[in-house]
């Protein structure tokens, strides 16, 4: 099964401004990645050409960074996921900047099931928390999208019901990232 997935969000901002926020992934001052809500991005180094990692069950390497431009990560795991994932800033002019993320895989095997049922809703939420946190990185009022109750239940069973609530980012340096408590 082919899967191509895309999210996108514009921001007031510069193209330098946006890119700065996929140059700041996997660090301890990520500006873009939601870890306040879902499972850090680690990787084994900087980022650049290589760079191993990945966040919870999801595992890839770096396989083209342009820094303030873009990233794409190789899947390495779960098994049966041949693709990438990415962020790139795809266009910029006077009113904003668009930040796009773009997953684009074959899926075989068990992931034929894990992925439509398990895996694509979760994806869904963690990068529209990710744009929600680029926002908040901005200094713009984060636009929050509510987790639908089928991605509250599979992070409840996933994680033993251990996982965190879905939480308002605030932008770094004001007051951290951890935000108010979205209930529902």
């Amino acid at each position: 099964m082919k899967v191509l997935n895309i999210h996108e969000r514009k921001f007031r901002a510069s193209r330098q401004q946006v890119g700065a926020l996929i140059d700041s992934l996997s660090s301890p001052g990520d500006a873009l990645w939601p870890r306040h809500s879902w499972p850090r991005m680690r990787m084994d180094r900087p980022l650049g050409a290589g760079a191993a990692g990945g966040h919870g069950p999801v595992r890839y390497f770096v396989e083209e960074y342009s820094p303030g431009q873009s990233i794409r990560f190789r899947f390495t795991r779960p098994i049966g996921w041949d693709g990438f994932h990415g962020f790139a800033v795809v266009g910029a002019d006077d009113s904003g900047t668009i930040l796009r993320q773009t997953l684009q895989m074959v899926v075989r095997g068990p992931a034929l099931l894990s992925w439509p049922l398990v895996f694509r809703p979760l994806h869904d939420a963690v990068i529209e928390d990710s744009l929600t946190m680029a926002e908040a990185s901005l200094g713009e009022p984060p636009n929050l999208r509510v987790w639908s109750y089928r991605v509250r239940f599979l992070r409840g069973i996933l994680s033993g019901g251990r996982a965190a609530r879905q939480r308002r980012p605030q932008r770094p340096g004001c007051g951290g990232a951890t935000g108010s408590v979205i209930r529902g």
